[in-house]
């Protein structure tokens, strides 16, 4: 065998290797350290950019694509925001138009950038906000300034300086108000902006007037096209929004319910369905902040659909407010139903009709309120299904008692030695028997929440 070592054109090494009783050779190349190292740099190369920058890419945009699949009012409201800008841009482009505003046509576009919202409820609020605190803050400033140039040119820069801390430390003050900040807390902030500009610019500007007046005009064109475009092209508004949410919350809250129960008493695995039906009342616990803002939104809208000016939009946060408490009780029936501790088979079959029986009496009222919340009219038979509900209440309640005073003893031994075996007995017997009274009892406490639902929706509905 004859080994020979030579040099490749690829910066390697090549071995060739003779075998001389078989007359043939077989030819070794290593590569050079070069060579791994641009292997490795390709490798990270391709990491980088195929699996990590092009994945993550295909990814945003496909999670982009499901959500404007799933509410295509967000495709429509990405659109009316490109045609409002595209609106305004106009006065900006236009020479007539730009002189006409004095030159301060983009106070105009960027008003349209900062006031222009989702619903047509939260514009609005926006935008009289913002034209009402620019008003009154314009003028206060010019007022100040009028009286400044009375007191010569050494006291008057005191004078500005003293109104701006006074009437700036005032309004940050009053958003600190829970009734200014939520409904006025925008306005507040755009009153100290626009009233410190004014003041403080008053003192160098000659044409204050003029200064505050064309910032008031343009400010006046980008809330006037940020509500016409919000209002008539496919408008989005809060009290629908709010109103919807309402009914989505009940619907959920009367699947987790009947899920719940039907978990306990099933005998076969749960299924991924089935899960995602019984934690639907997380999204209940979840939307207080929700109904909170559309409900100051919906006190901003004119009368649209079935929602006259004047609706009475507060009653919808007592409604939130009693399905949370509902949803509150539902989260323990919940980790209850998935504690370690299980009840023996016999007492779960004892018990299975009476606490079926009121859970779905209580979301057969959710369902119906469901129904009286859509229609906005006092529903005839929910004073028939809250009466059932009582009664499967009442049943269940006996069935209680009737456990408590009677001790059931699961051991299967007929003979029992002596003392201590029987209170060893006994003991078994309050735990195996523990979940089922926690059950229960949580059931009769979401019926009593359930109840008042409905008393919350019946006036919500007169």
């Amino acid at each position: 065998m004859v080994v020979k070592e030579s040099e490749v054109c690829g910066g390697g090494l090549e071995w060739r290797i003779n075998f001389p009783d078989h007359g043939s050779s077989k030819i070794l190349i290593v590569p050079h350290h070069h060579t791994i190292s641009n292997t490795r740099f390709c490798r990270f190369l391709h990491a980088f950019f195929v699996e990590g920058l092009f994945s993550k890419i295909y990814g945003f945009f496909r999670e982009a694509w499901r959500l404007g699949m799933d509410d295509p009012k967000k495709f429509f409201h990405c659109f009316k925001v490109g045609i409002a800008l595209s609106l305004v841009s106009l006065f900006y482009y236009m020479r007539p138009l730009y002189q006409g505003v004095g030159g301060n046509a983009m106070w105009a576009v960027l008003t349209v950038v900062v006031v222009f919202e989702y619903t047509v409820g939260a514009t609005l609020c926006k935008c009289l906000n913002k034209a009402t605190a620019t008003f009154l803050a314009g003028a206060l400033g010019i007022g100040v300034h009028w009286i400044g140039t009375h007191f010569g040119e050494k006291l008057e820069p005191i004078f500005l300086q003293g109104s701006v801390f006074v009437l700036a430390a005032v309004a940050t003050f009053t958003r600190f108000m829970p009734s200014v900040k939520a409904r006025f807390d925008y306005g507040v902030l755009i009153f100290i902006l626009t009233f410190s500009l004014v003041s403080v610019s008053g003192f160098r500007v000659g044409k204050l007037f003029e200064f505050a007046s064309h910032r008031l005009s343009t400010i006046a064109i980008g809330t006037s096209i940020c509500i016409l475009t919000s209002m008539l092209l496919c408008p989005v508004w809060a009290g629908e929004e709010l109103h919807n949410l309402i009914q989505t919350n009940m619907e959920k809250l009367a699947d987790s319910l009947d899920e719940c129960v039907a978990e306990y008493f099933r005998k076969d695995a749960k299924s991924e369905a089935s899960n995602k039906i019984s934690v639907g009342y997380r999204c209940v616990l979840n939307s207080r902040a929700t109904e909170e803002s559309l409900a100051n939104f919906a006190r901003w809208e004119p009368a649209h659909g079935g929602f006259n000016f004047g609706h009475p939009w507060k009653e919808y946060r007592k409604v939130g407010a009693s399905l949370r408490s509902c949803a509150y009780h539902i989260e323990v029936l919940n980790g209850s139903i998935n504690a370690g501790t299980k009840a023996p088979d016999f007492l779960k079959k004892h018990f299975s009709k009476f606490c079926t029986k009121l859970s779905s009496s209580s979301s057969a009222v959710l369902k119906e309120l469901v129904f009286v919340t859509h229609t906005m009219t006092r529903s005839a038979k929910i004073d028939i299904i809250v009466a059932e509900m009582r009664s499967a209440v009442e049943e269940l309640q006996i069935v209680l008692k009737s456990l408590i005073t009677q001790p059931i003893n699961v051991s299967t031994n007929n003979s029992i030695g002596n003392e201590e075996s029987d209170a060893s007995n006994t003991s078994m017997s309050l735990i195996e028997i523990a979940p089922l009274v926690t059950l229960s009892t949580l059931l009769i406490e979401i019926a009593a929440r359930t109840e008042d639902i409905a008393k919350a929706v019946n006036g919500l509905a007169n």
